[in-house]
């Protein structure tokens, strides 16, 4: 089968690979669609970083690089394994893609994603989405029911704004500012959208902006440069400020804003990963009691988040901006997005054009 091969940084290859075993425990999947997710595009600008560079093995999944690539898909399930309950062979399904020891618990309120060596399929080993097949355990595979393939490859970055969601104890009726609207900011702006708050955007990008309300996931966009942000939540919260801010663009400017547009005794939630260590506000922080609290990947999200989608109060579609096949890849899907990033929120991959 032809998979995208992570060699080291800049030296991607589409090659022909065998096909993975069915173990008993695990479900083999075609893969309809794949996902390009920033993380993936920093391993190919900067990496190795989640990837095991060649000749040291990640503890977990016992592989290094070449790996395959490719953590946001969704498929149909072609084969399972012994003992698998709850799944059926042609079935639409996506995949929670974690590497995590085999005796962490993983049951409802666990924190599995804050497991010792934790990694993620499609980058730390175990197979990927940027290929025709995989194989995978079966406590990671989620049925989407008629959700359409294409949409459902989102399912996993959606995942991630909904855990950040569950991270700040936001509720239907509240006001939220969220900073950034990249990919993960659209898609936490759109959980939230979804879950019944009024939203509002902070973005420099003409392209992100018009995004932003193309999707209909923000109730109105402000531009830094051309006003105080922060006075005119303030201004349209009766004073109080906003109940709740994400941090989606690592830009400390950014965060300092999102700390004087919350109301005191605010939730401050950093969704993004930042590559530097930013100067934080300390004596607001205090002053305003603000609870500054990080995010990472999810636990437990999907079947909720997949719901969300199910329920019709958010459309996916808007969000997939190229669809490529996989000698594509690196020409027009990584190129693309190293260069011309402000038009994409998503590019998803057919590993099998």
């Amino acid at each position: 089968m032809r998979a995208a091969r992570y060699y080291d940084r800049n030296d991607i290859r589409i090659e022909d690979i065998p096909e993975p075993e069915l173990k008993p425990g695990t479900v083999a999947i075609d893969v309809a669609w794949c996902g390009i997710c920033g993380t993936d595009l920093h391993e190919y600008l900067e990496g190795p970083i989640f990837i095991p560079p060649a000749g040291h093995p990640h503890p977990i999944s016992g592989e290094s690089a070449p790996v395959t690539m490719g953590h946001e898909f969704s498929g149909t399930i072609t084969a399972l394994g012994e003992g698998v309950t709850g799944l059926s062979v042609g079935e639409n399904v996506v995949v929670e893609p974690y590497i995590i020891g085999e005796g962490v618990d993983t049951s409802e309120g666990a924190p599995y994603q804050l497991s010792k060596d934790m990694n993620f399929i499609g980058l730390g080993g175990r197979g990927g989405g940027l290929s025709e097949k995989i194989v995978v355990e079966r406590r990671w595979v989620h049925p989407i029911g008629e959700i359409p393939l294409d949409q459902a490859a989102l399912i996993e970055p959606l995942s991630v704004g909904h855990h950040a969601y569950v991270r700040s104890g936001a509720k239907a009726g509240q006001v939220a500012i969220v900073g950034g609207a990249g990919p993960i900011g659209l898609l936490t702006a759109a959980v939230l959208k979804a879950k019944g708050l009024t939203v509002y955007i902070s973005e420099l990008s003409q392209a992100r902006k018009a995004k932003a309300l193309e999707t209909g996931v923000a109730d109105a966009v402000f531009d830094p440069r051309e006003g105080d942000v922060a006075s005119q939540i303030r201004e349209l919260t009766k004073g109080q400020g906003a109940d709740v801010g994400f941090e989606c663009s690592s830009v400390p400017a950014v965060l300092d804003m999102l700390l004087d547009a919350v109301r005191p005794g605010a939730v401050v939630v950093n969704v993004s990963i930042w590559g530097h260590k930013p100067a934080v506000d300390m004596p607001k922080l205090v002053l305003k009691e603000i609870d500054l609290r990080g995010t990472i990947g999810y636990a437990n999200d999907h079947p909720d988040t997949i719901a969300l989608v199910q329920s019709g109060k958010l459309d996916l579609a808007k969000f997939i901006t190229g669809r490529i096949g996989l000698d594509g890849l690196v020409s027009e899907g990584f190129e693309q997005l190293i260069n011309n990033n402000e038009h994409h929120v998503k590019i998803i991959v057919n590993p099998r054009a």
